[in-house]
């Protein structure tokens, strides 16, 4: 995969983040929702921000295949968590990230496990600090062992 196609993968990541975290916030419309990422905000530039070019169709599988399967995901996540933690306990920009996460392990087979789980311990950064990234990468190795 060449470095544009790569950059295109890990903005369609955090992209894909956002958009699950507003869909969960704001229960928008799934077609709404990728339709308003489309327009306004892959590629596009906001408040002299500039975001990167993404990669619409994978941005638009991970939204869509997590929905499809957010009860299966929400399962194998929780069967990950220490005892006493659950899905409505963990941050919801958290639960976004492991969610991509997930669908990406088990749905892409052709993305490699050690791709999925470094691309969204980068996206863990791009919110938290080292702690919570680790608490990815562990929860994200422990899914892709049981779904690989």
């Amino acid at each position: 995969m060449t470095r544009v196609s790569r950059q295109a993968r890990a903005a369609s990541r955090l992209a894909a983040v956002q958009a699950l975290y507003q869909r969960d916030m704001e229960q928008t419309e799934l077609h709404l929702l990728l339709d308003e990422f489309h327009q306004h905000r892959l590629g596009a530039e906001i408040e002299d921000v500039e975001y990167a070019k993404a990669d619409i169709a994978f941005f638009d599988d991970v939204v869509r295949g997590v929905y499809a399967r957010l009860d299966e995901i929400d399962a194998t996540i929780t069967a990950k968590l220490a005892n006493g933690w659950s899905i409505p306990r963990l941050d919801k920009t958290m639960l976004q990230i492991l969610r991509a996460g997930t669908y990406e392990l088990m749905a892409r087979s052709d993305v490699t496990v050690g791709t999925a789980i470094s691309e969204y311990v980068d996206v863990a950064h791009a919110f938290f600090d080292e702690r919570e990234a680790k608490f990815v990468n562990g929860i994200l190795d422990a899914v892709a062992k049981a779904v690989r």
